[in-house]
């Protein structure tokens, strides 16, 4: 038996500015052959857990590539086209697919770039078994219900359920090319844009339709999956998805859909995020923050890393200064032009730059940097190891790092945009997190289970960035519409 097994991941947000080259999908881009397989045996992702289950069954396995790349804006047609290439060249004689892909990506050459891809799979291998992993966030089109026999997505956001996904499709896959599942699919996708906020899975309406997922699959279902879609893509249907996957039995897998897309129907609302304004989030963390002993998360979702984040928008930075907070550590910040400039000037130099503001975006409306001047206290090659839950053992690469210390606050500067994955965004810098104040955090959701237990509260600010909670910020042509919550009046009589 003869398998091919990629990764390809990407999740676009169509308003951001950050660039998606080749370059992205990796430290230098993607990885092929003999290094695809190496950079994900042993780790936490779907790909891994594909290629430990084709070990067990003894199968030839073809890795063509891994790629992965940080959410940004649209893919670039040239790097989609490699990437998909090399798939779909790898794919000719091979008996079965598995693929690690995430399922909201957009490139400018494609609108749906995992069903594109799956479409030309099934019809290079119209018989061959296709099972595919899917982040939780992913937008879920007709296509690849249409071109796959196995979808099965993350039940955890956080993300921490990637290698037991990928196990979930394996197995699945394989049962049913010893022929002892028939695998069918049902669908369902109520028009409604959750925020990513509203899409926790340890809360509110999130857990309590995830929980339903878990006990569908319980009473015999094979797989259900909640997907709660990726709102800040200006595609048809960026909207929240049920898919099911039941052997033989399609009523029931279409019953129960139905029933599940229903209960979220029903508590649309709760999938709504509705931020307070900036400067009150700062206040409370002000007051969160007397006679604390652990510093306060001020989340900056407005400008999120993962979502697409420029990790550059000054907002919240300048409402804590304006509101004369001190103690503060900020960042990683993405500003190439002022790590050159602390690189140049070297360590325990004083330094004026200024920092942030600089990414154009057709989104938000431009705004002058913010002039600092400060102590450089440390230059780094911004690499470290990864230890926390999510990609734990990964290395990851910030790009060139520079600390500048203000006196009421530390930024930690950095040539790309970043996740605070972990507590080494701040310690391969020389800063102790759990010291300071404040820590603000271009991120809302994968910071927090390594800083939430280090820290006194956590509070939500959103800025005005290209990720912020504010659909009215963005300009969405390609929307089919009503959509909720846009449209307060949508109405969703069927689903079918």
């Amino acid at each position: 038996m003869k398998i091919l097994i990629a990764r390809m991941n990407h999740e676009t947000n169509t308003f951001s500015p950050v660039a998606t080259p080749l370059a992205a999908f990796g430290r230098n881009g993607p990885s092929y052959g003999e290094h695809a397989y190496n950079e994900n045996k042993g780790m936490q992702t779907a790909m891994a857990a594909f290629i430990d289950a084709a070990e067990r069954e003894h199968a030839e396995i073809v890795t063509p590539v891994s790629a992965s790349a940080n959410p940004s804006g649209p893919v670039e047609a040239a790097a989609y086209d490699a990437i998909s290439e090399a798939i779909v060249a790898a794919a000719t004689d091979c008996d079965a697919i598995m693929l690690d892909l995430h399922g909201a990506m957009v490139a400018t050459n494609s609108n749906d770039g995992e069903g594109d891809l799956l479409e030309r799979l099934r019809a290079l291998l119209p018989d061959a078994p296709i099972a595919v992993a899917l982040d939780l966030h992913g937008n879920v089109t007709q296509k690849m219900i249409d071109s796959a026999d196995v979808i099965v997505s993350f039940k955890t956001y956080p993300h921490v359920d990637m290698y037991e996904t990928g196990a979930h499709a394996a197995r699945l896959m394989f049962d049913l090319i010893h022929r002892k599942t028939k695998p069918v699919i049902a669908w369902r996708q109520p028009p409604l844009m959750t925020h990513t906020l509203r899409s926790a899975t340890a809360e509110g309406a999130m857990k309590r339709v995830v929980d339903a997922a878990r006990a569908a699959e319980a009473d015999g279902m094979l797989a259900v999956s909640v997907l709660s879609g990726f709102s800040l893509a200006d595609i048809e249907a960026p909207c929240i998805s049920v898919v099911v996957v039941a052997n033989n039995e399609r009523a029931e897998a279409e019953a129960v859909a139905e029933r599940i897309a229903r209960q979220i129907w029903d508590e649309r609302d709760d999938f709504v995020y509705r931020s307070a304004p900036l400067a009150e989030s700062v206040a409370q963390a002000a007051v969160l923050a007397q006679g604390a002993d652990k510093p306060v998360l001020l989340l900056d979702h407005g400008d999120n890393c993962m979502s697409g984040g420029t990790c550059d928008t000054m907002d919240l930075l300048e409402e804590a200064l304006r509101q004369k907070l001190d103690g503060i550590v900020s960042g990683p910040l993405c500003d190439p032009q002022a790590v050159a400039a602390l690189m140049a000037a070297g360590v325990g130099s004083t330094v004026s730059v200024t920092v942030g503001n600089k990414a154009a975006s057709d989104t938000v409306t431009p705004r002058p940097p913010l002039a600092v001047t400060g102590v450089v206290r440390a230059l780094t090659d911004g690499e470290y190891v990864i230890s926390g839950p999510t990609y734990t053992g990964q290395r990851a690469f910030m790009g060139r790092a520079a600390v500048l210390d203000t006196g009421s606050v530390k930024l930690v500067m950095t040539e790309h945009t970043h996740e605070p994955w972990d507590l080494g965004v701040f310690e391969s810098v020389g800063i102790d997190p759990r010291r300071a104040r404040f820590l603000l955090l271009k991120s809302r959701m994968y910071c927090r289970p390594v800083f939430v237990p280090i820290a006194e509260a956590l509070v939500e600010c959103d800025s005005r960035g290209v990720t912020s909670s504010d659909y009215g910020l963005f300009a969405f042509e390609h929307l089919k519409r009503p959509v909720y919550p846009l449209d307060t009046r949508t109405e969703w009589a069927s689903a079918n």
